[in-house]
């Protein structure tokens, strides 16, 4: 996300007052920004509901499984270093909606998927295209909306997104189990069609074209080459190594792919020091503090993400749960979620990083309390069983979302910013893909070809929650190497940090 300060649009009246009407249409505008948004954060979940009823559907190996998830969250964590660059070049309207017709024609190619490697390789398209329509997302409010009228868009974009966070599985649930025109799964993508459609024609007749902050300015294609390819070298092996039989190339893949995010580390410095705009601002890396939080990140998502996949499959593949039963099962996670994120933006002005530590210290709770749950109740266990750990753990992970940014951001200077919560964001997503990647493996590993109640479901299910446990305690410990105060964005000038995704199980 870019968060520097944008120019003023280059339109007749622009906003300078509440009620300006220098831009006729802006609110009506702003709903197709509203409606990219609540596309991204449902697709970068709702897959996980129907993993399961898509290996019934397509077939498929487990690693399949992991790879309709994970290939969604490792193109936006590349591409999300130039999706905010390209707003900025090419002006915020114009990215935003290439991004968005990008996303739903992957959408429909999802929909209409005859394999398991199409389906992954449409997910790849959501996922980089994605990247390239949610910056635009942060950057158009600031561009069409007077200060005042931004913090009453803001005020309605947390709760619709919050909304959409609790809703999103249930979603998927039913449209799953409504089989609507005999489609099953399908229309968890479909469903991005008439929605993608309508969110077009409306921004393209009333969000107001800007004049580009940085027309002109060139992106560094070999960095983006060099990112994605150490990416994909870290992920491959850990999501299809267990399947293979861990075979001496995975392992060379592992070994190979820090040489080449250092040879990207490398080339960004370069570029900085040739007066040359980097993907990467390399000054931010010498701040302990900032290393620390990108390493916090890295743990933190890789402990949701991990647990988003398996916590889904084991209810379906493991005790025998329809997608629909499932969704609502976890439901509480999310309920929690949403109460808990409003406690952390109650408290993260007068707690700082203490907040990140208490909503650590229940999720820690909540992912303990699945692992009893899964052990006394075993394969019988039921919904209800599930309810009061999910909604404690959710609760303190939903804490941690809305000041993660603003306190990994407090030793960062004003200049540094855009890169470094743009660089924030890209992390977190492969930190993402590593949860589901590492965590996935581990789980799989131990349920084996279990059948649907079987007790080795709950065995993998106890091994990964205890795995999670791990990330949660390593995330604690780095959680004192962080700023101990929020960083404080000018109001008039800042959208809010926009928090790790998904956000829901």
């Amino acid at each position: 996300m870019d968060t520097t300060k944008d120019l003023v649009p280059n339109v007749p009246g622009a906003p300078d007052a509440p009620d300006s009407p220098g831009l006729p249409g802006r609110w009506l505008g702003y709903t197709a920004v509203l409606a990219a948004s609540v596309m991204d954060l449902l697709d970068s979940t709702i897959a996980n509901v129907a993993a399961p009823s898509i290996r019934t559907s397509l077939g498929g190996s487990y690693a399949d499984l992991q790879w309709i998830a994970a290939s969604y969250t490792l193109a936006m964590a590349v591409a999300l270093l130039v999706g905010g660059r390209l707003g900025d070049m090419f002006g915020r309207k114009r990215v935003l909606l290439t991004g968005m017709a990008g996303f739903v024609l992957g959408s429909m190619v999802c929909a209409v998927s005859q394999s398991p490697s199409m389906l992954i390789s449409a997910r790849l398209v959501q996922g980089a295209f994605g990247a390239v329509m949610i910056p635009q997302c942060f950057g158009i409010p600031r561009e069409i909306f007077s200060p005042q009228e931004a913090k009453k868009a803001w005020g309605i974009f947390g709760p619709l997104m919050g909304l959409s966070a609790v809703l999103g599985p249930v979603v998927a649930g039913v449209l799953i189990h409504a089989d609507l025109f005999g489609t099953g799964w399908r229309m968890i993508f479909g469903i991005n069609l008439p929605i993608g459609l309508a969110a077009l024609a409306v921004g393209w007749k009333f969000l107001p074209d800007v004049t580009p902050a940085a027309r002109g300015v060139r992106l560094d294609p070999l960095g983006v080459l060099l990112a994605g390819a150490g990416a994909f070298l870290l992920v491959f092996p850990l999501v299809q190594g267990r399947e293979l039989g861990w075979p001496g190339w995975t392992l060379v893949m592992l070994a190979v792919s820090l040489p080449v995010l250092g040879v990207f580390a490398l080339h960004q410095v370069r570029r900085s020091r040739a007066g040359l705009s980097p993907l990467v601002e390399p000054s931010v890396f010498r701040k302990r503090s900032y290393v620390s939080g990108v390493a916090f990140a890295i743990a933190f998502t890789a402990s949701m993400g991990g647990m988003i996949l398996t916590l889904g499959v084991f209810l379906q593949v493991g005790l025998g749960y329809t997608a629909l039963h499932s969704a609502l099962a976890t439901a509480p996670w999310a309920v929690g979620a949403l109460f808990g994120s409003a406690g952390g933006a109650i408290f993260m002005g007068r707690l700082g990083r203490k907040v990140l530590h208490i909503g650590l210290a229940l999720m820690g709770c909540g992912v303990l309390g699945l692992y009893a749950v899964f052990q006394t109740a075993g394969a019988g266990l039921t919904a209800w069983q599930l309810a009061a750990p999910l909604v404690v753990g959710g609760a303190g992970m939903g804490m941690i979302f809305v000041p993660l940014f603003d306190i990994i951001l407090g030793g960062v200077e004003p200049h540094e910013i855009g890169s470094a919560s743009g660089t924030l964001q890209a992390v977190q997503q492969l930190g993402m893909t590593l949860g589901i990647a590492a965590l996935g493996t581990v789980f799989f590993n131990v349920l084996g070809s279990a059948a649907p109640g079987g007790s080795s479901a709950v065995d993998a299910a106890s091994t990964t929650a205890l795995c999670t446990a791990g990330l949660i305690a390593l995330a604690f410990v780095l959680g004192f190497f962080l700023p101990r105060a929020a960083h404080q964005a000018p109001e008039e000038a800042e959208a809010p940090s926009r928090a790790p995704e998904p956000v829901t199980v």
